[in-house]
């Protein structure tokens, strides 16, 4: 599962669990970028930090690591990078790409999405707003689209930015982050 985790947010840990549960994966690897393709990272604190904090997140959950396969390559990554990368360090192992219903949905714009879905399952968290049909639907000519896996996800109405905001604003974020995270970003203030 990549992402910024600026910071980590419960909504990642949940996501992550249903994808486990559901989709039967053994593992499940949390892969913070460097720098994304597409977007600017706001308040970014640096890679490492939200390594750090991505680290202290998935603590104490067997199932769950973090990888710095994105982190350590400077610039932006495309997810085909990532995924190249991970099949020549495991090459043994089959790979499950975890994403919301958005982001499956945008997936024809992404760099290679065929090459993508050649080396990776697509395990797309269900939620609302976006249906299955229409993800489904848009992806029908990508070569690779049958290989899609739906698993439901209780809605969780928490982002990164609010968070972020919160923090700015002196507002509580805890249960919004576990509290090894929030503890870490209040003892170097972060966001703030």
């Amino acid at each position: 599962m990549g992402g910024t985790f600026n910071p980590p947010h419960i909504g990642h840990l949940v996501c992550a669990t249903e994808a486990c549960a559901q989709l039967g994966l053994d593992e499940v690897a949390f892969i913070p970028v460097n720098q994304p393709p597409h977007k600017e990272i706001e308040n970014d604190p640096g890679v490492d930090v939200r390594v750090e904090l991505t680290r202290r997140a998935v603590a104490g959950d067997s199932r769950f690591w973090v990888s710095r396969v994105d982190a350590d390559v400077p610039g932006r990554s495309y997810t085909l990078d990532t995924l190249k990368r991970l099949h020549e360090s495991s090459p043994a192992d089959d790979l499950t790409f975890i994403v919301g219903g958005d982001m499956a949905h945008s997936l024809p714009t992404w760099h290679e999405p065929e090459a993508v879905l050649s080396l990776a399952t697509l395990g797309v968290a269900e939620r609302s707003g976006i249906r299955r049909a229409d993800i489904m639907e848009r992806l029908a000519g990508l070569s690779g689209a049958d290989q899609i896996r739906f698993f439901s996800m209780p809605r969780l109405d928490i982002s990164s930015s609010d968070i972020r905001r919160r923090i700015a604003e002196d507002r509580p974020i805890r249960y919004l982050v576990p509290d090894s995270v929030a503890e870490y970003i209040a003892a170097e203030g972060f966001y703030a």
